[in-house]
Order: C-alpha cells, then structure tokens, then sequence
C-alpha cells in the first residue's frame, strides 16, 4: 500500500479512506466491522466518521471494530463535528465552543480512544466566528485530545479566512478539507485545488 502525507503534516495515510457514513444505517454492525477489518487488512489506515453518523452510532462501530483488532495505534482516526445532536437544545449544534468542547468528549467516548488524529468541521456556518470555532480547536489540541484539525465542505475562501485568523492569533490552523468532487461535480478544481496547493492543505 501507498501511503502519501497528510497535507503539510508528518502524518502517512493510504490514499483510500474508509468512510463509515453508512455504518448503523446501511450496514447493520457485524457487517460495518467486516468492512473494516477487510480495510485493514489491505493496508489501508485512515478511517473518517462523525458525531452525526447514525447519532453516534457510526463512531461506537468503529472504536468497537478497533478495540477488537488491536490496531488503533496504527490507524488514522477522523471525525467530524457540526450537526445538532439534541434536538431540544439550540445551542447544542454548529461551531460554538460548548459544542465542539461537549462533542469532542462524547466522540472520544464512542469511539474508545483518548485521542482523534484528525477531528473536522462538519460545515461551515455564517452563525458563529471562525475564531470562537479555532480557539475551541487549539484548546483541544493542547490539551491532547486531537492532534490536527480539518474542515469538510468549506470554500476555498472560508479556509484562507481561517488561516490568516489562526495566524494572527497564534492558534492551530487547519491542516485539511473534504470537499464534495466526483465526474458531476468538478467545482474544487477551479479555485479549491490551487487554493490546497498554495497553502499545503490536504484533499481528502
């Protein structure tokens, strides 16, 4: 198996990813756990979920599978949060700091790990500061419970926003994005891919 950098990071991961969107939802568990145990046989050591994943049961399928193989150690693990995950609370969603802070500990939880190798945010949102969402990141960096930070579906704008507010406040900038691109959809290739390349930021 190939294995590439992870944008501008000492981190190696396969070129495929396995994504447990499905996991819970298509995929009942013993099947989910298959599949993953089939991913790493092959070699590869990326897997990517989120909070939202069948409300958390995605990343509980993916830290039981781990735990049983004995390979987490080995494996790069990504999650994502943004989604509300209580419907009966406005304040549990988005990119706020008590929502990150909050989802961050329940994600570790599910998943049985003490630290997420790559933890995204989910969407972009006009709602909230891009700084209150870093300066929640970076705490969560320091404090040990997330090695690096990415974005999924930003614009290549919201990305160079957010690196000019991590360097000018001294935080962890985002190191990747996860963008929507098939043979239907070939948007990144105008302004996100040359944007990615510029600024060493990693398409998943």
């Amino acid at each position: 198996m190939e294995y590439r950098n992870l944008g501008r990071t000492g981190v190696k991961v396969s070129p495929l990813c396995l994504g447990a969107m499905n996991f819970g939802m298509a995929a009942e568990e013993k099947e989910s756990i298959e599949i993953i145990d089939a991913a790493l046989d092959v070699g590869i050591n990326f897997i990517d979920t989120a909070n939202v994943y069948s409300r958390g049961v995605s990343e509980e399928i993916v830290g039981k599978a781990l735990r049983q193989k004995g390979k987490r150690d080995r494996i790069v693990l990504a999650t994502k949060v943004w989604a509300r995950m209580d419907d009966n609370d406005p304040n549990a969603q988005w990119g706020t700091r008590r929502h990150i802070i909050e989802q961050c500990e329940a994600s570790l939880k599910r998943l049985q790990t003490d630290t997420i190798d790559l933890y995204q945010i989910h969407r972009p949102s006009s709602e909230y500061p891009i700084d209150e969402t870093l300066r929640a990141l970076d705490d969560l960096i320091r404090d040990g419970k997330v090695r690096y930070i990415g974005t999924s579906t930003f614009a290549a704008w919201q990305i160079v926003e957010s690196l000019w507010v991590s360097r000018e406040y001294g935080l962890n900038r985002f190191v990747c994005e996860q963008p929507p691109y098939n043979l239907l959809d070939r948007r990144i290739e105008r302004e996100m891919l040359p944007m990615a390349q510029t600024y060493g930021i990693g398409i998943i």
